[in-house]
């Protein structure tokens, strides 16, 4: 069974609004990482020392069920404005769900990310649906604690 959380993004000011969104809901970040923590390769933008420092990805349980997450943009992903601030994330139960589910919301959309294996053990994509809503769809091939 697929999970729905929402995904929000920031123009760098994610760590503060998390840190903010923990003192209000308690508990500790399931991760918390920087883009300067990516592997770097041929695919990866350059960044300035600031944009290296902001959020590539937080994510705050708040139940058993409902994570909230977010990261920062950078300048080789614009700006930030209402509207598109925020994506819908689906956890999937197996790579082929996540599969179905992508090839599903996406079609007629603008796809952003294929599905692929990521460097954090998930199989991983995102796209804007023909509606203009952004999706993330993941299936974690390596279990998260």
């Amino acid at each position: 069974m697929a999970i729905v959380n929402v995904y929000l993004t920031f123009n760098g000011n994610a760590e503060e609004a998390f840190n903010f969104y923990k003192s209000v809901f308690g508990g500790e970040f399931a991760h918390i990482g920087k883009f300067k923590d990516m592997p770097a390769d041929d695919n990866t933008p350059k960044m300035t020392a600031e944009e290296s420092n902001r959020i590539m990805h937080v994510a705050l349980p708040i139940s058993k069920e409902t994570v909230l997450m977010a990261s920062d943009t950078t300048s080789a992903h614009g700006d930030v404005t209402f509207g598109n601030n925020f994506s819908v994330s689906i956890n999937t139960d197996s790579a082929a769900e996540a599969d179905k589910l992508f090839a599903g919301l996406s079609a007629g959309g603008n796809i952003i990310m294929s599905m692929e294996k990521t460097f954090w053990g998930a199989y991983f994509g995102m796209f804007t649906d023909k509606f203009g809503i952004n999706w993330m769809i993941n299936f974690d091939e390596v279990p998260q604690h």
